[in-house]
C-alpha cells in the first residue's frame, strides 16, 4: 500500500483556506496513484480546539468542507481530522474524530479515546472520549486508527488513562497503525515524540504512519516531523521540521531507513520555532510590519534579529528612545545591529517628555525621594511612543521581555511589557545569550559578519533607568537565577527541593517570592510563544491572589 503523508499549516476556523490546502495535496496523491493520504488531527478546523466549537455556524461550514472533499475520494482514500456531533444525549456534544473518505462518502469514523486535559491541553472541555474500538478494512489491509494522545500512554510510569486504545485494536491483528496528530513544539519534544512512536511499533510489532501539523497558532508552535516507523521500532522516514512537507511511502519497503531529518541542537530548534511563531502570527493576522523598542541591550537585539528573519528586515522598524541615563555605547550598539540587518530605525529622545511628566507630578511628589516610580515613568513613556507608532502606521509591537524578567516581575506594566506578541517570554536570559551566539555563528557562515554586536553580548545587562544601573543590583547573577527559575517553573519543584539541590535558602526564598507576587503582571502580558515544556500563559495556571 502506498500512503501519502500531508504535513500542512492550517488557520483556526478558516474552513475554505484549510480545505483548499487539503485538496491540493489530495490532487497530488491522485496523480501519483496513491492508495491513501493522511492529514493531521482536526485539520479541517485547525488545532487546538477553541470556543468556536460552541457556534452552530461552525458546523454548518464544516459540513460543506466534506461535500467539497467527496469528489476527490473515488480512487484514493482520505483521512482527515474534524469534530463530529455526539449522537447520544449523554456526555459532551462532540467527538474529536478521524474520517476516512472513500468512494465519495464517509466510509468510517474513528473517535479519539484519550483526551489530554493538562498543561496547554483542554480537550475534555469540548469532546467526549471514544469507548468503541474497531479496526478499518481498506484495500486489503487492516488499519488501527488513532489520534495523537491515543499513542502517548505507552509504558507510562504513572498512567493517567484507564484504557490504552492500541491494546484493544491489536486484538484484530492490524497491518498498520495510522495516527493523525497535532503535537505542539517544545525544545525536547521531538525526541520524546519519536520515542513514543518507536515504542508503540516495537511493542505491538506493527508499522505506524504518524502525521502531524506544522505552523504556529499564537502561543503554540507545531514543528511537523511527520514520520513512518517500521515494526522493528526504526524511524525510516521523516518529513521536514518547521515547514510544510509532503511525502509518499510504499509500506512494503520500510524495512530500511530511507529519509530522515538532521537533528538540530536545542538552541537552533528554539530559534526556528520563534521565527515560525512570529511569521505565522503576522501572516495569519494579515499583517506585514512590526515595530520594536530597540535599546542597545541584548533582548531587543535578539528580538530584532528574529523578527527580521521572520518578516524581512525591511518590515521591522526599530525605535531608539534614549533618555538622560542612556549610554552612548547602547545607542551605538543599537545603530550597529540596524546597519548589520539593513533594517530601518528612528530615534526619539524622551528626556523632555520625562521632565514634563515629572514637572506635572512635582506638586504631589514634593518631599518624596526618587524610587522605582521615576524609572517606570521612563518605561511608560517609551510604551506610549511605541503604541502611537503602532496605531499610526499599523506596525504590530513586538514585546522584548525574556522569561527571567517575566518570572520575577522585572518589567513595567504599560511600559516595556506592552506588545501584541512576546517573542522571548519563554526564553531565559542565559538562553538569550546562547541564541545570540548561535545567530552570529550562522551569520558568519552566511554573510561573513556578526548580526548582533559583540559589545551587546559582552556588556553587563542594564535597563539604564538610573545612573550606573545594572540588572544584578536587583537580581542574582542570571546563571544562578535561571537555574532556580527552571527548577521552580519548568520542573515544578518546591522550595525545600530547590534548596536541597544546592542553593542558599535565603536566595531561593527571595526568588520564589518575586515569582509569586508578580503573577498579576503575567496575567497582563502579551501572548508568549511557547518553546519549552512549561511556558507562562494558559499552560501554567496559578491564581493571582493566593498563598502557598
Amino acid at each position: 500500500m502506498k500512503i501519502a503523508l500531508s504535513q500542512q499549516n492550517y488557520i483556526l476556523g478558516d474552513f475554505e483556506y484549510n480545505t483548499n490546502k487539503i485538496i491540493q495535496d489530495i490532487q497530488i496523491a491522485i496523480a501519483k496513484d496513491i492508495d491513501l493520504i493522511v492529514f493531521s488531527e482536526l485539520c479541517l478546523t485547525g488545532y487546538p480546539p477553541t470556543d468556536f466549537f460552541y457556534f452552530h455556524d461552525y458546523y454548518v461550514k464544516l459540513e460543506k468542507c466534506f461535500a467539497r472533499l467527496f469528489p476527490f475520494s473515488h480512487q484514493t482514500g482520505i483521512f482527515v481530522g474534524a469534530p463530529r456531533r455526539n449522537p447520544s444525549k449523554q456526555g459532551k456534544d462532540y467527538f474529536n474524530s478521524a474520517f476516512l473518505l472513500y468512494h465519495g462518502k464517509v466510509q468510517h469514523i474513528t473517535d479519539k479515546t484519550l483526551l489530554p486535559t493538562y498543561d496547554i491541553f483542554d480537550e475534555y472541555r469540548y469532546f467526549e472520549p471514544n469507548k468503541n474500538f474497531k479496526c478499518i478494512d481498506f484495500k486489503g489491509k487492516k488499519l488501527a486508527v488513532t489520534i495523537c494522545e491515543d499513542i502517548w500512554d505507552i509504558e507510562a510510569d504513572n498512567p493517567i488513562y484507564g484504557k490504552t486504545p492500541l491494546e484493544e485494536l491489536v486484538k484484530e491483528s492490524p497491518d498498520y497503525i495510522i495516527n493523525l496528530s497535532a503535537s505542539p513544539f517544545s525544545y525536547s519534544h521531538s525526541e520524546a515524540r519519536k520515542k513514543v512512536v518507536s515504542q508503540n511499533c516495537l511493542t505491538y510489532k506493527i508499522p505506524m504512519v504518524y502525521v502531524s501539523s506544522v505552523g504556529a497558532q499564537t502561543e503554540l508552535v507545531f514543528d511537523g516531523g511527520s514520520m513512518v516507523c517500521n515494526a522493528a521500532g526504526e524511524i525510516v522516514y521523516e518529513l521536514k521540521y518547521f515547514e510544510e512537507d509532503f511525502g509518499i511511502v510504499d509500506m512494503e519497503t520500510i524495512s530500511t531507513i530511507y529519509q530522515t531529518q538532521p537533528v538540530l541542537e536545542k538552541v537552533e530548534r528554539k530559534y526556528e520555532a520563534l521565527v515560525l511563531g512570529i511569521r505565522d502570527y503576522f501572516q495569519k493576522l494579515k499583517m506585514k510590519r512590526a515595530v520594536i523598542g530597540l535599546s542597545g541591550g541584548i533582548d531587543s537585539a535578539l528580538t530584532l534579529a528574529l523578527a527580521a528573519e521572520a518578516l524581512g528586515s525591511e518590515n521591522v522598524l526599530s525605535v531608539l528612545m534614549p533618555s538622560q541615563h542612556s549610554s552612548q555605547h547602547s545607542i551605538d550598539d543599537a545603530l550597529q545591529i540596524c546597519e548589520n540587518l539593513h533594517s530601518p530605525y528612528q530615534i526619539i529622545p524622551i528626556k523632555e517628555n520625562y521632565e514634563a511628566i515629572i514637572s506635572s507630578l512635582q506638586p504631589m511628589f514634593e518631599g518624596k525621594n526618587e524610587d522605582v516610580t521615576e524609572e517606570n515613568i521612563q518605561a511608560r513613556i517609551r510604551g506610549i511612543l511605541l503604541m502611537a507608532i503602532s496605531n499610526k502606521f499599523g506596525n504590530l509591537l513586538l514585546n522584548t521581555s525574556n522569561k527571567s524578567e517575566v518570572a520575577v516581575g522585572y518589567g513595567t506594566l504599560y511600559g516595556d511589557m506592552c506588545g501584541a506578541l512576546a517573542v522571548l517570554g519563554d526564553v531565559y536570559k542565559t538562553e538569550v545569550y546562547a541564541m545570540c551566539e548561535f545567530i552570529n555563528r550562522k551569520a558568519q557562515k552566511e554573510v561573513g559578519h556578526d548580526i548582533i554586536p559583540q559589545h551587546t553580548i559582552a556588556k553587563p545587562p542594564s535597563a539604564e533607568l538610573r545612573p550606573g544601573q545594572k540588572d544584578q543590583d536587583s537580581l542574582p547573577p542570571y546563571e544562578v537565577l535561571d537555574a532556580i527559575l527552571y527548577l521552580y517553573i519548568n520542573k515544578e519543584k518546591g522550595l525545600e527541593e530547590v534548596v536541597a539541590s544546592g542553593f542558599e535558602r535565603g536566595l531561593v526564598e527571595k526568588v520564589f517570592n518575586l515569582v509569586n507576587r508578580n503573577e498579576f503582571k503575567r496575567f497582563q502580558t502579551p501572548p508568549i510563544i511557547r518553546v519549552s515544556s512549561k511556558a507562562f500563559g494558559f499552560g501554567r495556571r496559578i491564581p493571582i491572589v493566593a498563598k502557598f
